[in-house]
């Protein structure tokens, strides 16, 4: 648990008040609350996060989390991961729901299906949906189309690439993944 001098920072009288509220709330809930900040979040928000770092591995330790509630100072799919991770009686929250990224939004669901039937009805590839085992490594001869989408993208289309025996990846794994 981070400890914040709010003596030491100049705020505005308002925003003093909120991060003393914010600390009161962070004493009164102890382990129970977890918030987690992304790096590109401004100083007055990463001041009260329990760790500071990239999406996935915000993800990775709202996974590894008991907090009953997970705050996730970031954007939409970044909560989505999380919420995904973490057990059904841990709750997360995403402070902003309007927050979005560029990213992430680029395709939607409806685009991709349309994008992968067109791909699939132009050449000779299969779907791996269609094997007994889609996530299976194909026998010779065989040919697939497997998709493969960033960890910036929406809970659907991480759902629609793991149905068709796909992979998400990270700048960390993306050179062993392609």
């Amino acid at each position: 648990m981070c400890a914040v001098d709010f003596s030491s920072t100049s705020m505005s009288p308002e925003d003093q008040a909120i991060a003393e509220s914010i600390a009161e709330l962070k004493k009164q809930l102890g382990d129970d609350l977890l918030i987690l900040g992304h790096h590109y979040q401004r100083d007055s928000i990463v001041m009260h996060a329990d760790f500071l770092g990239d999406s996935f591995m915000l993800s990775q330790k709202a996974a590894a989390s008991d907090a009953k509630y997970i705050v996730f100072c970031g954007v939409h799919f970044m909560a989505e991961s999380a919420d995904i991770l973490t057990s059904s009686d841990q709750v997360v929250m995403l402070p902003n729901i309007r927050a979005g990224c560029s990213m992430a939004d680029m395709a939607t669901l409806v685009d991709v299906e349309q994008a992968w039937n067109e791909m699939l009805s132009s050449t000779d590839l299969k779907d791996p949906i269609h094997r007994n085992d889609p996530a299976a490594i194909a026998e010779e001869g065989e040919s697939y189309l497997v998709p493969v989408t960033y960890m910036n993208s929406s809970a659907d289309l991480k759902d629609f690439v793991g149905r068709h025996g796909g992979v998400v990846c990270t700048s960390s794994n993306a050179n062993g993944v392609l």
